[in-house]
C-alpha cells in the first residue's frame, strides 16, 4: 500500500504559543501604524474644512474626512481584539510555564527523595557505633602515649617516711635560723661610752702637761 500510495508527509508541529503572540503584536503594530497615518489625514481635513465657506465644496471635504474616521474607528477596533487576545495568551502562556515550572520543581523534589533514600540505605548505624567506639579507642591510647612519652628516668627511689623526716628536720633547721634569743646577751651588754675616754694626764720634770707625744700640751682655756 506504501508502494502505491505513498507515505504521508509527517505532520509538522504547529507554531508555539510565543510565536502566535508575536505575529498578533506584529499585526498590532501594523494596525497603529494605519491609524496614525488616518489621524494625519484628518487633521489636514480639519485644517481644509475651517478654511472653507459653507458649500458643496466644503461638504466634499466633510464626507471625506467622515469616511476616514469610520476607517479609524474599525482599526481602532482590530487593534483593541488585537490587544485582547495578545494578552490573553500572554496569560495563558504564563499559567502554561508556572505549571511546567511546578512540574519541573516537583520532579526534582522527588528525584532528591529518591536520591536520599538511596543513601540512607547505605548508611549502616552498627557501623557507625563501632567508628565511635574505635575513635574512643584510640583517644585513650593517645592519652597513654603522652603519659608514656612524659615519664622520667634514672631517678632515685625515695622513701615516703624518709621525705618526710628529712622534711621535719629541715623545719628545724629553719626554725633554728629564726631564733633570735641570741640578740638577748647583746641587748643585755653594757653601752659602750659615748665619749671618749680622756687620756691619762702626764706631765714632765718642770710640772707641765704634755700630750702623748711628749710636747706640752696647750690648754683650750686662755
Amino acid at each position: 500500500m506504501n508502494r502505491l500510495f505513498g507515505k504521508g508527509k509527517p505532520k509538522e508541529p504547529g507554531p508555539s504559543i510565543n510565536d502566535v503572540i508575536t505575529g498578533v503584536d506584529q499585526r498590532a503594530e501594523g494596525v497603529e501604524k494605519k491609524i496614525a497615518t488616518l489621524e494625519n489625514d484628518l487633521r489636514k481635513y480639519r485644517d481644509q474644512m475651517s478654511k472653507m465657506r459653507e458649500g458643496p465644496g466644503k461638504n466634499a471635504v466633510k464626507a471625506k474626512a467622515m469616511r476616514i474616521l469610520k476607517q479609524k474607528k474599525m482599526y481602532e477596533q482590530q487593534l483593541d481584539n488585537l490587544r485582547g487576545q495578545s494578552f490573553n495568551m500572554e496569560q495563558a502562556n504564563f499559567a502554561h510555564q508556572t505549571l511546567k515550572d511546578t512540574h519541573v520543581t516537583v520532579q526534582a523534589m522527588k528525584d532528591g527523595m529518591k536520591q536520599m533514600k538511596k543513601e540512607f540505605k547505605n548508611i549502616n548505624i552498627d557501623e557507625i557505633d563501632d567508628v565511635q567506639d574505635e575513635l574512643a579507642d584510640m583517644m585513650d591510647q593517645a592519652g597513654e602515649v603522652q603519659e608514656a612519652l612524659g615519664r622520667t628516668y634514672n631517678t632515685p627511689e625515695l622513701d615516703d617516711d624518709e621525705l618526710a623526716a628529712e622534711l621535719d628536720a629541715l623545719g628545724d633547721e629553719i626554725a633554728l635560723d629564726d631564733d633570735a634569743s641570741y640578740l638577748d646577751d647583746v641587748l643585755k651588754a653594757p653601752e659602750a661610752p659615748s665619749n671618749k675616754p680622756e687620756a691619762e694626764t702626764k706631765k714632765n720634770a718642770d710640772g707641765i702637761q704634755v700630750d702623748e707625744f711628749g710636747l706640752p700640751q696647750i690648754s683650750s682655756h686662755h
